[in-house]
């Protein structure tokens, strides 16, 4: 069995409460030891040894929320293209959303996804399930048989819900199969023709906006629903103080609530906009400085469990349109991390705190045996050098599609080396 040392480097597992200097043994797939009481130790005979110079050994990345092409849209991205993406990103494992073509609404699609991904896939890919058929907000799937196939939550995607019967009915039946729903929260009437968040700038700029209230009903329909059946409940990604405050009193009533935040939301704001330029046009809408700041602020106290990606990769002829006709989606799997180390060096975030909401926290709320790096754990680790400067370029993206928010952004913190069951599927500059 083939063993593996890093050594010497910052162990960061937030798991197991761990922050200290130390070493990660890896047999085979598995880690046997990692922390402060493995550094020193030795290594078995033939060992592969590692020095990591003071870089941070952290658990691999689990991004919650990961939109990819294939099948039907392999233009944009295919599970290989968005698996090395991911992998450079030190993101090893990922949830897929259902929006595909065909959709994933039969188990027959998520046995594909999953036979796909382990034939051409380097990270572990973990599809979820579409409550309605097609999308549409009707029938609802077979949740049962789905979840069989493999499906680790129930979501609609891109789209909201938005028949209260349809949404109770699949909250009751996610709670008796103790299945998570997923929801993204936009009333699509009061979203209608928007294109940025509503607000002094959107008049200024010409640009029809929603406003926040267009997340903030549907969302606390569904708080109130999730505590009518009892069910758990993750809204998908929130973007405004509003939001944040209704998520923050149903989790005070008890409520099996969880909420996530896309790394755009808590990186940008609305003046990034200002330009025209359609890699910002997102949905939802990038809001102001405050609401920006309070979603920071939901992070640390709690509020907010998660930082995803929301890796949406668009094409040419749907992103190089008039702002207004763009449609709205941004990449991110090789940027989130680097994105959310911002917050920890702006001193927003501690260090722990940053890794969790990208490790143990999503791995936790999907259900998923990863995320840390106890012993007997499968051996996936992003190593990080803490402050490594580097600029964002597009030539350098391994995503099939380029729309980027942090085209020609400089960053402080990369990740030097991804391990997906003890094995190396990335190393900078190799």
């Amino acid at each position: 069995m083939s063993a593996l040392l890093l050594t010497r480097g910052r162990v960061v597992d937030p798991s197991r409460g761990i922050d200290a200097m130390g070493a990660v043994l890896i047999e085979g797939d598995n880690i046997v030891a990692a922390g402060p009481d493995v550094l020193n130790q030795g290594a078995p005979e033939g060992a592969e040894i590692v020095e990591c110079r003071g870089h941070i050994i952290a658990p691999g990345l689990v991004d919650g929320r990961v939109f990819i092409g294939e099948p039907g849209y392999e233009y944009r991205e295919t599970i290989r293209s968005a698996s090395e993406a991911a992998a450079a990103g030190g993101v090893t494992s990922l949830v897929m959303m259902p929006d595909t073509s065909p959709v994933m609404d039969e188990p027959s699609l998520v046995e594909y996804v999953l036979r796909t991904a382990r034939a051409t896939s380097r990270v572990r890919i973990h599809p979820s399930a579409a409550i309605t058929r097609g999308l549409r907000g009707q029938e609802m799937t077979e949740f049962g048989l789905l979840r069989e196939a493999g499906a680790v939550a129930f979501t609609d995607g891109r789209n909201t819900l938005d028949n209260p019967v349809v949404m109770r009915r699949a909250m009751s039946y996610a709670r008796d199969f103790d299945s998570l729903i997923v929801s993204e929260t936009q009333d699509r009437a009061l979203a209608a023709g928007g294109v940025m968040n509503e607000g002094k700038l959107a008049t200024l700029m010409g640009l029809p906006g929603i406003p926040r209230e267009a997340e903030l009903i549907p969302l606390q329909r569904d708080l109130a629903l999730a505590g009518l059946t009892g069910a758990r409940y993750h809204a998908a990604k929130i973007s405004c103080m509003m939001s944040a405050d209704a998520v923050r009193r149903a989790k005070d009533n008890g409520q099996k609530v969880t909420a996530g935040v896309s790394i755009n939301h808590l990186s940008l704001n609305e003046n990034d906009v200002q330009g025209y330029r359609t890699f910002y046009r997102l949905s939802p809408p990038l809001r102001d400085e405050l609401d920006r700041h309070a979603m920071a602020n939901a992070i640390a106290d709690g509020t907010i469990d998660i930082v995803v990606s929301s890796h949406d990769p668009q094409d040419v002829d749907t992103k190089r349109l008039p702002f207004a006709e763009a449609a709205p989606g941004a990449i991110g799997l090789e940027t989130l991390l680097a994105a959310l180390l911002r917050r920890v060096h702006d001193g927003t975030l501690t260090l722990m705190r940053a890794i969790e909401v990208v490790t143990s926290a999503p791995a936790s709320l999907f259900g998923l045996p990863y995320g840390t790096l106890k012993p007997g754990a499968k051996a996936d680790i992003a190593v990080i050098d803490l402050d490594a400067p580097w600029e964002v370029s597009d030539k350098d993206l391994r995503s099939h599609s380029r729309n980027s928010c942090f085209e020609n952004a400089k960053m402080s913190g990369r990740v030097v080396r991804t391990i997906v069951s003890g094995k190396t599927v990335f190393e900078l500059n190799k």
